[in-house]
């Protein structure tokens, strides 16, 4: 049986880590770690992961960017990878970052932004062309980027634009032909509608672009409200494919440490309603499945109990379940219902009941195990 099997330090007798190999050797190892975990990632504990971040990003200090490079690309793909590393390389040179920026689902807004505001603009272009650019992203593109991220970030049909973001985009447009004439083109903006919203500056502008040529409607500005696309977006409901990609992210993020009531805060003030979901199940130590269990069968009782043993004030807690992904949105009765129990409910009682049903949970499950061990 391996070291990974037993879930043994895999890597502790590494002599390289000591500077007791010469370069070749360090480079060989990075490439062969990563090319390890790219076949195993899918079946690594949280602790096999956290032992493969700690020496990778070793590693990354020792070896030369072609090296990098290698194991950037074979980290891009993967839907679960060391947080920690694939954050270091993507702010890497932009031959190492890039294929990160452009692919790594691992890599959440918050990171992203990060990037936008300090590296290159061949950082913001990569970012610009991904698969998805949601709005905070892109925002920090129109306010940071030069015109080759801006302009991809515009051709990009699934790049997000808020209404602050448009009214940015708006007037470069008057300073910038590429811009006005892509703007123009992007169907998915109501741009009737848009006229409701921005402002006078940015309306006077969007009228030199010709982009309107008729009269606001006024009934539909106030359907689409602050809204901007066509599309609307529903906030309510749980996505297989969000929680994924959230889940994922949240694991990263955990990876380096930064998983603390600040993010869970933070999930909650952008909305970010999957990710405070997959947030809670890490903190909370339950498995995925429980959890979005809870959000399908609106058990605001399992979430209340569950989320008072967790420390939660009551403003964090009211803010994060506004946000989570329930089936149907909380009314706002039940929003004010929810957060009197849990002000009433006693964090002791709370913590003892939380245990006492992980306890019931996990002895099941084992029998569950033994059962069908018994059966086979």
């Amino acid at each position: 049986m391996s070291e990974l099997d037993q879930g043994q330090p895999a890597f502790s007798s590494f002599r390289v880590l000591n500077g007791e190999d010469d370069h070749s050797g360090r480079e060989q190892l990075f490439r062969n770690m990563a090319q390890l975990f790219s076949y195993v990632s899918d079946r690594c504990d949280d602790e096999q992961v956290a032992q493969y971040d700690e020496v990778l990003c070793q590693l990354a200090e020792l070896v030369e960017v072609e090296a990098r490079i290698h194991v950037a690309k074979l980290l891009a793909p993967l839907e679960r990878a060391p947080g920690t590393v694939v954050v270091k390389l993507a702010n890497d040179d932009i031959e190492v970052a890039k294929p990160l920026l452009e692919f790594s689902n691992v890599l959440s807004d918050d990171d992203l932004i990060d990037i936008i505001g300090r590296q290159s603009e061949e950082h913001r272009v990569a970012i610009a062309g991904r698969n998805s650019v949601p709005e905070r992203v892109g925002d920090a593109i129109v306010e940071h980027g030069e015109k080759m991220s801006v302009v991809r970030l515009v051709r990009n049909s699934n790049a997000e634009f808020g209404k602050a973001t448009l009214e940015r985009l708006v007037e470069r447009a008057t300073k910038d032909a590429d811009i006005a004439s892509d703007l123009r083109g992007r169907a998915d903006i109501d741009w009737k509608s848009l006229r409701g919203e921005i402002d006078s500056v940015a309306n006077r502008v969007l009228e030199t672009l010709g982009a309107v040529d008729k009269p606001l409607d006024p009934v539909a500005a106030g359907k689409v409200h602050a809204v901007v696309y066509n599309r609307l977006r529903n906030r309510a409901g749980f996505s297989a494919n969000e929680w994924k990609l959230a889940y994922n992210q949240v694991k990263a993020l955990s990876d380096r440490k930064q998983l603390d009531e600040r993010a869970l805060a933070r999930f909650a003030r952008f909305g970010y309603g999957h990710h405070a979901a997959a947030g809670l199940t890490v903190m909370l130590q339950v498995g995925p499945e429980v959890f979005v269990k809870w959000l399908a069968a609106q058990d605001y009782v399992a979430v209340t109990v569950a989320l008072n043993a967790a420390d939660l004030t009551p403003d964090l807690f009211e803010a994060i379940f506004a946000t989570l992904p329930w089936r149907d949105l909380p009314t706002d009765a039940e929003k004010k219902m929810v957060l009197s129990r849990f002000e009433a409910l006693d964090r002791e009682e709370a913590v003892n009941i939380f245990q006492l049903w992980r306890a019931h949970s996990f002895r099941k499950r084992s029998v569950n195990v033994e059962r069908d061990a018994i059966v086979a």
